[in-house]
């Protein structure tokens, strides 16, 4: 009973819910704009805050939070520019649903489902937090290798047919990610001397070229070709029945994406794409392929994504140890506010835990409410004629990028990003890999040398794959999953049937 009463508080308290409410719908806003990572913005909030009550402070932040890795979907459905890493997924089917006069579709799938991961990212939370936070911390190194490289089987089913030029993409992307002075050994790698090298090509930098700058650049070789505008669909509220049809592929998503988001240092990115690959494996009548407009590929990413942020403040709650780069931004908030982040901060703060599982609610409620209202505002935006939103696109970018890091150089690398990725689309090679290559590429290099310097001798690391049940099972998804891409198992039906 005195968990309910704590739940219901920012419920019943006018105060935290407007700050809620502000957060979520600031959160969308700010979301929105390509180069304004959630992290940013929850770490001004934090500067701001600090001499607020605690339980104010979180309320604002967790409603930003939320909306913010919301908000950058919409960008990435209009304008093919995520607003954020967690956001990457939404553009390959999110855009061409909009290219095809949908745009309005997609806002609100995205916004449905982003509020049924959320919700159940937050169950799994008040539920499962203790058992989800054991297995997470037994992942070890080539449990995250394992991740990774499912990951980066979605290479196949983002060439658009083109696999070899996929694979290439892929690999470039992965030697860009490996740019910067190696975090294991301290040494320089692809630096060629220089400096600015040195930290590594931001990925949000490049994220803005290559979508972003790139599809500015492309347009522009049909700047008096009619837009979307001129046949975009008067959908209506999607009806019940229709909703209920994708419920399925949500549900399991969103239990993808709670696990990744629990895992330390994997983030909303890796559960979205994660999500993308397991409905594109599992969905077998979606209404169009995977790439050009599929409801699910929209869908499965959203759910995911924010499935990831329940499933980050677990090992925060129970273990004291962020789930992604804005948890830690939380654990300085309790810091600040004299609390002990740990394995004990449920026992000595119960109701702590219990008004933030309640705010996450209602953060998820003003997401669909916020969300579902602003769909006919954020439409206008493809009604724009090219020859206005381009340069307003471009303006938008170019403030991103800078915005980053407050330097000049990395507005440099973003325009040589968008000059890479349109002649890429020029010539037929898909983009999408490479931003993979470019996410995927860190993580598989540090947990691969980890888990090798872990093992003794190369007999040993290869038999680590085996000797534990996580570790276990993943090895046996990504077999099977590296099979079912190489069409191995559709061969041998097809002999099996001729004899």
């Amino acid at each position: 009973m005195e968990a309910i009463q704590q739940f219901l508080i920012p419920f019943l308290d006018l105060n935290l819910l407007f700050l809620v409410a502000a957060g979520t719908f600031g959160g969308i806003i700010l979301g929105a704009i390509p180069g304004l990572s959630v992290t940013l913005c929850i770490a001004l909030i934090l500067s701001l805050t600090y001499s607020w009550e605690l339980l104010d402070a979180l309320a604002l932040m967790l409603g930003v939070y939320f909306g913010g890795v919301f908000g950058g979907s919409r960008a990435s459905i209009l304008i093919n520019m995520p607003g954020g890493p967690s956001n990457v997924a939404t553009s390959f089917d999110g855009y061409p649903l909009a290219q095809k006069g949908e745009a309005r579709m997609a806002l609100t799938l995205s916004t449905i489902y982003s509020f049924v991961g959320g919700i159940i990212g937050v169950i799994v939370l008040a539920t499962l937090a203790p058992l989800v936070a054991s297995v997470a911390i037994n992942f070890g190194q080539r449990d995250y290798l394992l991740l990774a490289l499912l990951g980066l089987l979605l290479v196949g089913s983002l060439s658009k047919g083109a696999t070899a030029k996929g694979i290439f993409a892929a690999g470039a992307g992965i030697l860009v990610g490996l740019v910067g002075m190696d975090t294991i050994g301290g040494g320089a790698r692809f630096t060629f001397g220089s400096l600015e090298l040195m930290s590594g090509v931001n990925f949000i930098v490049a994220l803005l070229g290559l979508f972003g700058m790139s599809e500015i650049l492309f347009q522009l070789r049909t700047l008096n070709q009619k837009g979307v505008a001129s046949f975009l669909k008067k959908t209506v509220f999607p009806p019940l029945r229709f909703i209920l049809k994708f419920l399925p592929i949500s549900l399991r998503v969103s239990i993808i994406g709670v696990f990744v988001g629990a895992l330390p240092g994997a983030g909303g990115e890796i559960a979205a794409l994660l999500g993308y690959d397991h409905a594109k494996q599992t969905v077998k009548k979606p209404n169009r392929k995977f790439g050009e407009g599929a409801y699910e590929g929209v869908i499965a990413p959203e759910a995911a994504n924010s499935a990831a942020i329940g499933g980050a403040l677990i090992p925060l709650l129970t273990l004291g140890i962020p789930g992604d780069a804005v948890t830690a931004i939380f654990i300085g908030a309790l810091f600040i506010h004299g609390l002990q982040p740990g394995p004990l901060l449920m026992e000595q703060s119960g109701d702590l835990f219990w008004v933030m599982v309640g705010s996450s609610v209602l953060a998820n409620v003003f997401l669909l409410i916020f969300g579902l209202l602003v769909v006919s505002i954020f439409i206008k935006i493809v009604t724009v004629p090219k020859q206005v939103l381009l340069p307003i696109i471009a303006v938008i970018t170019v403030i991103g990028s800078y915005s980053i890091n407050n330097s000049i150089t990395d507005v440099y690398w973003m325009l040589g990003f968008g000059i890479i990725g349109f002649i890429m689309k020029i010539n037929k090679f898909p983009v999408a890999p490479l931003v993979l290559g470019i996410i995927l590429g860190p993580l598989i290099d540090t947990s691969f040398r980890r888990a090798y310097m872990g093992s003794d001798g190369f007999g040993d690391f290869l038999f680590g794959f085996v000797n534990t049940p996580i570790t276990l099972i993943l090895t046996i998804v990504f077999i099977f999953t590296m099979l079912g891409q190489t069409n191995i198992f559709t061969t041998i039906k097809g002999k099996l049937k001729k004899g």
